[in-house]
């Protein structure tokens, strides 16, 4: 075992049921790091070209970082691979929680996951010790009962599960993995890509914490952590009220999607805030392991029409903008209710709000009738009808819900009738709720992103405008940006801004930090601590740079694997409504994208990241990158 991490890569044959271990060097650590970066290293290395996303030969990656169970606020996190079913190119995606660290303290640092079982089982991991065990008895449990079944079965209540639920069996394209039945690996389909190999989930259980290089040198930056907390502008509000204290400010800059991502401005955005669910449904403040922010929230509703249960968390942000303002929906008990559903059933939830909100769109235009909806008036603001279009969803109910479970562009596609003039989708994937329109780097993330819209993929536009705060910018300046641009800009350092921040965000996820922890800029911690916490736990002496380069190297290897199963430029699509000028009041009320500022953003991305004009890396990028093996 070395510092932090374990050396040891569990490789899963589930259609020849057979389990081996690899124990790679330490210089195939320190250039991959963990996270998705490691993941492809095998996806590419073992995943035919042209793969069935939810056939034998996909791969499926689970993979912690080098820092991984250290003692210390942001490690606990793990990262899900393989080829996505929504997108057919790569899919990504990240969780906390307390089964990164716990699979870490099993013996493991990832799983390489291959090929399908003839029945259902489950993965055992406890102490180094590995099995596959009959899972049939698990099947259409909801994940709660799911965890609780497992926990009676093997006898200790401190196993940590990661499953996929029921709306996968079910076939729903962006069913997630889901942790503590609360924590989500969501937005790309990786609990169907799991359900599809008929495994229903990895149990762990361990004692082997990681050796600490610099066990003190951790130990005191640590401490740092809570006593700069309070100075930190965005830190307090994110402990205090979670994701959700933004609610008030997305609507306050006129980027909090509404009524479908046809507003920037949302009447009843203070019903749906952070400090509304404070005040009336917040049971408590729920954390992963080792962390000092305490950003989860746990609901808990016991009384009226609405009801929900502390086991599966609360509302993010992201929850409440899709069921609530994407939906027209001011009711905070309600959304309670829709997250505790997609958690139960193991969905994501942005792209299930989304959804809904895509189908009451095409409902209002007449788009689609009550004859296609089973007899269901599905209106912007109406709660009841929200939740029971999700039920449909979540259990593939008549013609109306398995459609739903396509996901919003496979729909537009059944429902044809111009059903396409109202998606917000990117290859694919749903765009959370953070509005291009107002932040219009983001809208080019969005558009290059090798999965689909994602809003935690770069720091966001008001980080590098004008009247951005001195610790925001003083981090920023450690990789390479120091001249804040004009607000709803997409200048040539706007674009930098863009790539620079997104291939640190790309860093994080390969050595596996939590990005409302480690970031480049309005975090707890910022790049030079970055650099001070992985090098006291690795006892390495990594750069800035040699971080930069990590997350270069992953981004490009998710290029290269989109580029051989045909995603390229073309596929570096916004949708029309990204360029249709928003209704409604407030700030962004009449602005949209254009199509020459988009393009000219993508072909200045592209020179910046070594690729050609058609988004694929450069034999000379790949060469640098020493990943040269990969095309």
């Amino acid at each position: 075992m070395s510092n932090g991490y374990n050396g040891k890569i569990l490789h899963v044959d589930l259609t020849q049921g057979t389990l081996t271990v690899e124990e790679p060097d330490e210089k195939f650590y320190r250039k991959y790091m963990g996270g998705s970066a490691m993941g492809m290293y095998y996806i590419l290395r073992d995943m035919p070209k042209g793969a069935d996303p939810i056939g034998p030969d996909n791969v499926l990656t689970l993979m912690t970082g080098v820092t991984t169970g250290a003692a210390i606020s942001g490690q606990s996190r793990i990262n899900a691979n393989a080829k996505s079913p929504i997108s057919g190119g790569i899919g990504d995606s990240q969780s906390g929680g307390f089964f990164p660290a716990e699979l870490k303290f099993a013996g493991f640092d990832g799983l390489v996951i291959k090929g399908k079982s003839a029945k259902p089982v489950y993965l055992w991991i406890k102490d180094g010790e590995f099995e596959l065990r009959a899972a049939a008895h698990l099947m259409g449990r909801k994940t709660g009962e799911a965890e609780d079944i497992l926990k009676e079965e093997l006898g200790d209540k401190k196993i940590e599960v990661l499953q996929h639920g029921p709306a996968a069996e079910k076939g729903v394209i962006f069913s997630s993995l889901v942790s503590m039945a609360n924590r989500n690996n969501g937005r790309t389909g990786m609990g169907l890509v799991m359900a599809s190999k008929n495994l229903k989930a990895v149990v762990v259980r361990g004692r082997k914490k990681p050796i600490i290089a610099d066990s003190k040198g951790l130990a005191a930056l640590n401490k740092t952590g809570p006593k700069i907390l309070p100075d930190n502008p965005d830190m307090p509000g994110l402990a205090a009220e979670g994701t959700a204290t933004v609610v008030l400010f997305q609507n306050t800059i006129g980027s909090l999607p509404t009524n479908n991502y046809n507003e920037g401005q949302f009447d009843y955005c203070e019903d749906i805030s952070g400090t509304r669910m404070v005040e009336t449904i917040l049971k408590e403040r729920d954390t992963c392991f080792a962390c000092v922010v305490r950003c989860k929230r746990v609901v808990e509703i016991k009384e009226g029409t609405y009801r929900a249960d502390p086991k599966y968390g609360g509302p993010e942000y992201e929850t409440l903008g899709t069921f609530g303002s994407y939906c027209g929906i001011k009711n905070m008990p309600a959304i309670a209710v829709a997250n505790q559903m997609c958690n139960e059933y193991a969905v994501d939830t942005i792209a299930a709000g989304a959804t809904i909100a895509f189908a009451m769109e095409c409902f209002e235009k007449g788009v689609i009738t009550k004859e296609q909806t089973n007899g269901l008036e599905l209106k912007f603001g109406d709660a009841d009808a929200m939740l029971k279009a999700l039920e449909m969803m979540l259990n593939g109910e008549g013609e109306f819900g398995k459609t739903l479970g396509m996901g919003s562009e496979r729909a537009a596609k059944v429902w044809g009738n111009g059903a396409d003039e109202y998606l917000i989708t990117v290859k694919g994937a749903e765009a959370p709720a953070h509005m291009p329109q107002a932040k219009r780097s983001l809208g080019l993330i969005y558009a290059v992103n090798p999965f689909g819209a994602d809003h935690q993929s770069s720091e966001h536009d008001p980080y590098y405008e004008e009247g951005v705060a001195d610790l925001n910018l003083n981090r920023l300046k450690l990789i390479g940006l120091g001249t804040p641009q004009p607000g709803y800009s997409l200048t040539p350092e706007k674009v930098r801004f863009a790539y620079l921040t997104e291939v640190f965000y790309s860093m994080l996820d390969s050595v596996e930090l939590c990005q409302f922890v480690f970031g480049p800029a309005w975090t707890l911690y910022g790049p030079a601590e970055t650099v001070e916490m992985i090098n006291a736990v690795t006892g390495w002496d990594v750069t800035v740079e040699e971080l930069m380069t990590v997350g270069e190297r992953r981004l490009n290897l998710f290029r290269i694997f989109n580029a051989r199963e045909g995603l390229d430029r073309k596929a570096d699509k916004l949708p029309k409504k990204f360029f249709k000028a928003l209704s409604g009041a407030g700030p962004t009320a009449g602005i949209a994208l254009t199509h020459e500022e988009i393009e000219s953003a993508k072909d200045e991305y592209y020179k910046l990241a070594g690729w050609t004009n058609n988004g694929v890396p450069t034999p000379q990028t790949m060469e640098r990158l020493d990943i040269a093996w990969a095309m």
